[in-house]
């Protein structure tokens, strides 16, 4: 189980699972739809599955690729700890697990699930022949707010979109940054990235770009839905994370990626993601 922990990166959920959050208890709160334990539990069973069929099928299908870089070079495939027909009967094993726990969610979710399944696993083709792979990438972590909201209500909303589309600049906007140290690797094997294509200060820019869209759209709900001072201190939080990172990568020294990518995004989103629940607690007087 450790060595299959390792492979997906499972502290990395911390991107993605409080969104998901977010959009579960958006659909309890704002909507007739009462709580329930066991679909909370699917929901979370369905985000774990969905991210290990992701994670591992990178991990796979880029292990030739990995064993070349040295920065990638102690990954667990190509270090030997764990098989590539082990890598890939977990991808199989995750993606069926997902499937079937979304039947006993709603049909929506269910006949959407090949959907998701195709989005969050065509990424890892993806820098093979587009540098548009990180915006791929951030629309695989963006349906994890608008799932969990069709988990519990089985309709659209406009607001679980914005936080969708929120996260899809978000997370494009920080992999294009943790992207930057494989820009020399990227182009000497002809793969495809921001970096690669537009150099170090361009892609540092559209990273700006993407993080002020974000920004905007944990904004906008407030147009739509009475929040209370909780959520501005989550949207404070969260733009001055954004705002941070920044400030750590620069066009002439990228040393501290690794803290902006890992540390800065996740006190954001997990930040975000608490005081949102207390904002929908303090509204709402919801009791698990």
């Amino acid at each position: 189980m450790k060595k299959y922990f390792s492979l997906v990166l499972f502290a990395h959920s911390i991107f993605a699972l409080p969104f998901a959050m977010i959009g579960f208890f958006l659909g309890v709160t704002t909507t007739d739809q009462p709580f329930s334990w066991l679909l909370f539990v699917l929901v979370l069973l369905c985000m774990v599955f969905a991210r290990n069929s992701a994670m591992a099928f990178n991990r796979y299908l880029d292990r030739d690729i990995d064993a070349k870089n040295p920065r990638t070079q102690m990954r667990d495939i190509p270090a030997g700890k764990i098989g590539a027909n082990e890598a890939l009967i977990f991808v199989i094993v995750n993606c069926l697990l997902f499937i079937i726990a979304t039947k006993f969610i709603n049909n929506l979710c269910f006949y959407l699930s090949p959907v998701a399944l195709f989005v969050v696993l065509f990424y890892s083709y993806t820098k093979r022949f587009t540098a548009l792979c990180h915006l791929v990438l951030g629309l695989g972590l963006a349906l994890a707010p608008i799932g969990a909201y069709i988990a519990v209500t089985g309709q659209f909303n406009i607001v679980p979109l914005l936080y969708s589309f929120a996260v899809l600049f978000w997370v494009s906007g920080f992999d294009i940054i943790y992207a930057l140290q494989d820009e020399d690797f990227d182009r000497a094997e002809k793969l495809h990235s921001i970096p690669a294509a537009l150099g170090i200060k361009n892609a540092l820019k559209l990273s700006v770009f993407l993080h002020v869209c974000s920004a905007l759209c944990v904004i906008l709900p407030l147009l739509f839905t009475p929040f209370s001072w909780f959520y501005y201190i989550g949207v404070a939080f969260f733009c001055a994370m954004l705002i941070y990172q920044h400030l750590l990568v620069k066009p002439g020294d990228i040393s501290k990626v690794n803290k902006a990518f890992a540390t800065t995004n996740g006190f954001a989103s997990l930040i975000f993601a608490i005081c949102f629940l207390l904002d929908a607690l303090l509204r709402t007087h919801f009791i698990l």
